[in-house]
C-alpha cells in the first residue's frame, strides 16, 4: 500500500529546545548524538563526550578520545557507555566507560577497557557499529564491506577476541544485533541485506542473503519488539526477519535516516539532489529556490495502521533522529534540537472523530489497549455517526460494541420505531446476554417479538442455556399477557417456580389434568402450597385425581412420582387402540403425555436417544421408592378447598379418620358428621336414611373421640334427634336425653329414659310429673305412671307437698282425683311425725328437769360415798382414797398422784373421755359461733333455710355465751 493512500494527521507537537550557551550541536561541533539512559550523549571530533541533562544543561563533560568520536552507545538498563574513535592515520578506539563509577583524582566516569579495532591493518572509516545488550560482542562494519566482531568480558577488561565474521565488496552500511536463542547479526550493504548467525546454533555458516537490494548508511535499525529490522530505501520501507522480508510499504524518495519508536517507523529525508533541474531552479528562483531545495521532510509512519502520524518540512538537513524521555528528537546539522511530543489519546481521538475517521480511532484504541470506557465513547460516536447517514444495521453494530458503558435508554429511543424494531431486538438481546437487562428491557423485547410475531425468536429466548440473563417474573409476566402460555410454563419450569407452572396451567391453559399430574411430582412443600392455591378449581374439574392426592398428602403418605421417557415402535393400530381407550388412568397418562410434550417434568429422566419417524415417546410412571419425610399439615387447613364438593370432602375425611398418621380425630369426625347431617338435609327418603345412619354410626361409639358440644349443637340445628340423645347419653347428661324424648312428646320414650336414670337422676321425676300434667293426651299416654312418679317422689322425698301441688296446679290437666291418695299419705306422715315430735320433746324436758335436780342437790346437800373398793385395781380402798361426785372412787396411788397438792386437778378417769366430747362439742360451737363467714355461706347454699338457722342458732350463733 502505496503512503499516498495513507491517512496524514499531526499526532504530535513540535517545539525547539532552547540550548544553553556552552552548548553548540552544530554538525561541525558534534560528530555523533545518541540517548543515555537519562541524558542525552554528545561525541565531539576533538574526542569529547558531552552528557546533556533532562533541562538540556551540561552535566558533565571529559576527554574520551584523542581522535574523532566518530559512534557511541549506552547499554539499555545499565551505566555502561560504549565509544568508538577513529582517525584514518591509525586504528579505531574502543573504550567502556561506566557512568556511575569515577575516578578518585579526576572524579570523571570509570574506563573499564580499552581495544584497538583491526582491520587488517586497512584504513578504512566506520561505518556501523552494534553492541549485543550483555556487553559480550560488538560488531564494527567498515567501509571496505569487513565487519569484525570483538567478544570478551568487557567490564572487568578480562581479554578479548576479534574475527573478522563477513567481507564483501560493497560497504558496511548497517549492523544489528537479534538477540534471542540464537544471536544474529544483520548486515547491511549497498548491495544486500544479510544475516549472519555469530552465536549459537548454525554459528560460523554463510550469511544468509535476505534482500539482493541493500541501503544507505543510517537506512536500517532495529524493531526491539519484533526484533526485526526495518530498511528504508528509496522505493519503499520494508522489514525483515531471519526468515526475509516481511512487510513493506510502498514511500518514494530518497532517505537519508529510518529510526524506530515505540510503533512508530521514523523517517529523515535528505534534501532534493543537486541536479540540473535543481540546478536551474536555484538559478531561477534565487535564495527562496535554495531554501525549498536544501529542506528536509521528517515523516513519522504508523506501518501497522497504515497512517502518517506526523510529517514536517525542515529548513535544514536532518544530522540525526533519537527518541529520549518518551519524546522524538531530531538534530539538524545547523545544531536545532526539535522536540516532538506526542498528543494525548484524547486528543487524537477528537482529531479523527472530527474527520469522521471512526476505524482508524477503534483500531488505535485496540492497539493501545485503551480501557473499555473509552472505547466504548469511540463506538457509541461512530454508531451515531452511522445512524445519522442512515445506515441503522451497521449503527447498531457499533452500539452493541458499547452495550458495556452505554446508557440503554438513549439506543432504545432512535430505534423505538417499527420500521428498526429487528435493530431494536438485537440490542436488547445483547442486554440480556450480558446480564444487564432490566425488567422494562424485558418487557421490551418481549414485546419486539410479539409485533413482529416471532415464535422462533421467542423460543429461543426463553430456551436459551446457561445461567439465567433476564428478570424472570418479567419474563413470565409478558408471555402470559401476549399469550404465549406454554413459553411462560417452560420457563416458570425451568427455574423451579413450580406455584407459577401451576398457576399458567390453571388459569391460562385451563389444563387440569396436566396440572394435578405435575403436582404430583413436586416435593411436599411445592405440593402442599400450590393445593391450597389451586385446589378447590382442580376439584371442579378433576375431583377424583385432586382429592386422591389431598389424602396421600395429609395423610403422610404422599410420594412425588418419578417419571422416565422411553421410545417405543408405533403404528397406526396401536395409536388408535391407545386412542380409543378410556378411563381415569388412560386421561391421567394422557395428561402427563401432554405435560412432557412441552416442559420437563420434575425428576424426569430423559433418555439421550433421538426420536425418530417410527418411534414416539412414552412416559413410564412410577412412585418414589423413597420416602421424602415431610410434616403432614394440620387438616384444617384443607377444609376450605372443598367448599361445594360435600362428596369429595366426605371421601377426603373418611380417609383421614382411617387413617392411623393423622391426629385431631375429634375435629374430623365432628366436621364428618356435619357433612353427613347436610347431605342428609339435601336428600331424601332411603338417601337421608343412608346418610343418618352413617351420622348416628359416627357417632355411637364411646371410645369415639368427638366434639360433643358441636355434635348437639349440630343435631339441634339440624334436627336430628338421634344425634342429640346420643351424645347427651355418651356425656351423661341423663336429663338432657330425658328433655329431648320430652321435647320431641314422646312419651314412651320419656318414660323409658326415666326408668333406664331415674335412680341417678332422681330430679328427673319432678321434670317427669311436670311432663305427664302438661297435656290430657300426654297424661293418657302416660297411664299409671303419674301414680308411680308421685309415690317416688313422696319416698325420697324428692319434692315437698307444697311443690308438688304448685307443679300440678300450673296447667289444668290434674285433677283432685289424680293426688288423692298422694295428699292422705302426706298429711297422715305429717300427723305421725307432729305427734312424734312431741314426745321427743316431753322427754327431753323430763331429762332436763331430772338433771337440773341433780346439780341442786351436789350443790347444797352434803354427798355421802359408800364405795368400797378402787373403781381402778377393784381393790379394796384404804387410806389415802379419792372420791369424785360422779360417785368413782380410787386409791391415790392409782391415780399417779405424787403430792396430795395435786389431787384438786384430777379427773375421774372412767368419766374423762365423755367430759373431753362435752367440752370439744362446746368448744367448736364457741368457735363456729364467731365465725358468721361460715354461718352465710352455708345459708347461701342451703335448700331448706329456716332448718340451717335454727342449727346455727343451737351452735350460739345468737346471743352470748352461756356459762
Amino acid at each position: 500500500m502505496a503512503l499516498t493512500s495513507w491517512k496524514a494527521f499531526r499526532f504530535f507537537d513540535v517545539s525547539q529546545i532552547k540550548l544553553p550557551s556552552e552548548v553548540s550541536l552544530e554538525q561541525s561541533n558534534v560528530s555523533c548524538v545518541v540517548p543515555g539512559e537519562n541524558e542525552i550523549i554528545t561525541g565531539s571530533p576533538d574526542g569529547t563526550v558531552q552528557l546533556l541533562d533532562q533541562n538540556f544543561q551540561l552535566s558533565r563533560t571529559w576527554k574520551a578520545h584523542d581522535a574523532n568520536l566518530t559512534h557511541a552507545k549506552q547499554i539499555t538498563d545499565t551505566p555502561y557507555l560504549v565509544t568508538l574513535a577513529e582517525d584514518l592515520l591509525h586504528e579505531p578506539e574502543l573504550k567502556v566507560w561506566d557512568l556511575k563509577t569515577t575516578e578518585k583524582k579526576s572524579k570523571l566516569p570509570k574506563c573499564l577497557c580499552t581495544i584497538t579495532v583491526q582491520n587488517g591493518r586497512k584504513s578504512f572509516p566506520v561505518t556501523s557499529f552494534a553492541v549485543t545488550s550483555d556487553i559480550t560482542e560488538m560488531a564494527i562494519g567498515f567501509g571496505n564491506g569487513a565487519v569484525t566482531v570483538v567478544r570478551g568480558d568487557f567490564i572487568h577488561d578480562r581479554g578479548t577476541k576479534q574475527r573478522t565474521v563477513f567481507e564483501s565488496e560493497e560497504p558496511i552500511t548497517g549492523l544489528e544485533f537479534r538477540e534471542a536463542s540464537t544471536t544474529a547479526l544483520y548486515i547491511a550493504t549497498t548491495a544486500h541485506i544479510r544475516a549472519l548467525v555469530v552465536a549459537g546454533n548454525k554459528q560460523g555458516a554463510p550469511a544468509r542473503t535476505l534482500d539482493n537490494h541493500g541501503c544507505a548508511i543510517g537506512c536500517m535499525t532495529l524493531e526491539p519488539q519484533s526484533n526485526d529490522i526495518v530498511v528504508a530505501r528509496e522505493d519503499a520501507i520494508y522489514s525483515y526477519s531471519l526468515r526475509g522480508k516481511v512487510a513493506s510499504y510502498a514511500y518514494e524518495g530518497a532517505k537519508k535516516l529510518v529510526g524506530v519508536h515505540k510503533d512508530y517507523v521514523l523517517v529523515a529525508s535528505p534534501p532534493k539532489s543537486n541536479n540540473m533541474a535543481s540546478a536551474a531552479l536555484r538559478a531561477f528562483g534565487g535564495t527562496q529556490a535554495e531554501t525549498i531545495l536544501n529542506s528536509t521532510t521528517f515523516t513519522i509512519l504508523n506501518t501497522d495502521l497504515k497512517f502518517v502520524a506526523h510529517s514536517e518540512t525542515l529548513s535544514s538537513e536532518v544530522n540525526t533522529i533519537f527518541s529520549m524521555w518518551g519524546d522524538i528528537f531530531v538534530l539538524t546539522v545547523d545544531g536545532k534540537l526539535l522536540r516532538h511530543h506526542e498528543k494525548l489519546f484524547k486528543q487524537k481521538m477528537d482529531i479523527l472523530s472530527h474527520r469522521n475517521l471512526f476505524v482508524l480511532a477503534i483500531s488505535l484504541a485496540q492497539k493501545y489497549q485503551v480501557d473499555a470506557s473509552q472505547q466504548s465513547a469511540i463506538f457509541r460516536r461512530y454508531g451515531d455517526y452511522l445512524y445519522q447517514k442512515g445506515d441503522y444495521d451497521t449503527a447498531m453494530q457499533q452500539y452493541l460494541r458499547a452495550i458495556d458503558n452505554t446508557e440503554p435508554s438513549q439506543i432504545i429511543r432512535k430505534y423505538l420505531d417499527n420500521q428498526h424494531l429487528g435493530n431494536l431486538v438485537d440490542y436488547l438481546e445483547a442486554l440480556h446476554e450480558e446480564g444487564k437487562a432490566s425488567s422494562d428491557h424485558t418487557t421490551l423485547l418481549l414485546n419486539c417479538y410479539a409485533k413482529l410475531k416471532d415464535s422462533t425468536k421467542l423460543e429461543e429466548f426463553i430456551h436459551q442455556p446457561g445461567e439465567l440473563k433476564f428478570d424472570l417474573d418479567t419474563a413470565i409476566t409478558m408471555c402470559r399477557q401476549g399469550g404465549y402460555y406454554e413459553q411462560a410454563a417452560f420457563l416458570a419450569r425451568r427455574h423451579e417456580e413450580h406455584g407459577l407452572v401451576v398457576d399458567i396451567m390453571v388459569e391460562d391453559l385451563k389444563w387440569y389434568a396436566e396440572a394435578v399430574a405435575y403436582i404430583m411430582r413436586l416435593d411436599p412443600a411445592d405440593a402442599f402450597q400450590s393445593l391450597m392455591k389451586f385446589g378447590t378449581v382442580l376439584l371442579e374439574h378433576r375431583p377424583a385425581e385432586t382429592t386422591r392426592l389431598y389424602i396421600d398428602h395429609f395423610t403422610g403418605q404422599y410420594r412425588p412420582k418419578k417419571d422416565a421417557i422411553i421410545m417405543q415402535e408405533t403404528s397406526a393400530e396401536t395409536a388408535d387402540a391407545n386412542g380409543a381407550s378410556k378411563g381415569f388412568g388412560t386421561a391421567a397418562k394422557s395428561a402427563v403425555q401432554n405435560l412432557v410434550s412441552f416442559i420437563p417434568l420434575p425428576g424426569m429422566a430423559v433418555a439421550a436417544t433421538p426420536v425418530s419417524e417410527q418411534q414416539t415417546t412414552q412416559v413410564v410412571e412410577t412412585v418414589s421408592e423413597e420416602f421424602v419425610e415431610y410434616n403432614v399439615p394440620k387438616p384444617r387447613l384443607a377444609f376450605a378447598s372443598f367448599i361445594d364438593h360435600a362428596d369429595e370432602f366426605i371421601e377426603f375425611l373418611e380417609a383421614l379418620i382411617s387413617s392411623d398418621h393423622v391426629g385431631e380425630k375429634a375435629e374430623l369426625r365432628t366436621t364428618l358428621f356435619e357433612m353427613y347431617l347436610h347431605k342428609a338435609g339435601e336428600t331424601k327418603a332411603e338417601e337421608k336414611t343412608e346418610w343418618e345412619r352413617k351420622a348416628k354410626q359416627l357417632i355411637a361409639e364411646n371410645d369415639v373421640p368427638i366434639d360433643t358440644s358441636s355434635v348437639l349443637l349440630l343435631s339441634d340445628l339440624e334436627k336430628f334427634r338421634e344425634g342429640t340423645i346420643l351424645v347427651s347419653e355418651r356425656r351423661g347428661l341423663k336429663y338432657d336425653v330425658f328433655r329431648s324424648y320430652t321435647a320431641a312428646r314422646d312419651t314412651k320414650g320419656a318414660i323409658k329414659a326415666l326408668h333406664k336414670y331415674g335412680s341417678e337422676e332422681p330430679q328427673l321425676y319432678a321434670a317427669a310429673l311436670a311432663y305427664f300434667t302438661s297435656s290430657p293426651d300426654i297424661l293418657k299416654e302416660a297411664g299409671d305412671e303419674v301414680e308411680k312418679v308421685l309415690t317416688k317422689i313422696d319416698e325420697d322425698g324428692l319434692m315437698a307437698p307444697l311443690q308438688v301441688i304448685q307443679t300440678l296446679s300450673v296447667t289444668p290437666v290434674a285433677t283432685m282425683g289424680l293426688v288423692k291418695r298422694y295428699l292422705s299419705t302426706v298429711v297422715q306422715r305429717e300427723q305421725d311425725e307432729i305427734a312424734a315430735n312431741r314426745r321427743l320433746v316431753d322427754s327431753y324436758r323430763k331429762d332436763t328437769t331430772t338433771k337440773l335436780g341433780e346439780i341442786e342437790e351436789l350443790s347444797t346437800t352434803p354427798v355421802s360415798f359408800s364405795s368400797t373398793r378402787c373403781s381402778t385395781c377393784g381393790m379394796t380402798l384404804d387410806l389415802p382414797t379419792v372420791h369424785f361426785l360422779c360417785k368413782h372412787s380410787y386409791h391415790q396411788r392409782c391415780l399417779n398422784v405424787a403430792d396430795e397438792r395435786d389431787v384438786d386437778e384430777i379427773e375421774c378417769p372412767i368419766c374423762a373421755p365423755k367430759n373431753a366430747i362435752v367440752r370439744q362439742v362446746k368448744k367448736a360451737q364457741e368457735e363456729s359461733a364467731s365465725r358468721h363467714d361460715l354461718f352465710e355461706d352455708d345459708l347461701q347454699r342451703s335448700k331448706d333455710r329456716f332448718g340451717t338457722v335454727s342449727e346455727w342458732f343451737g351452735r350460739g350463733i345468737v346471743g352470748g355465751r352461756v356459762e
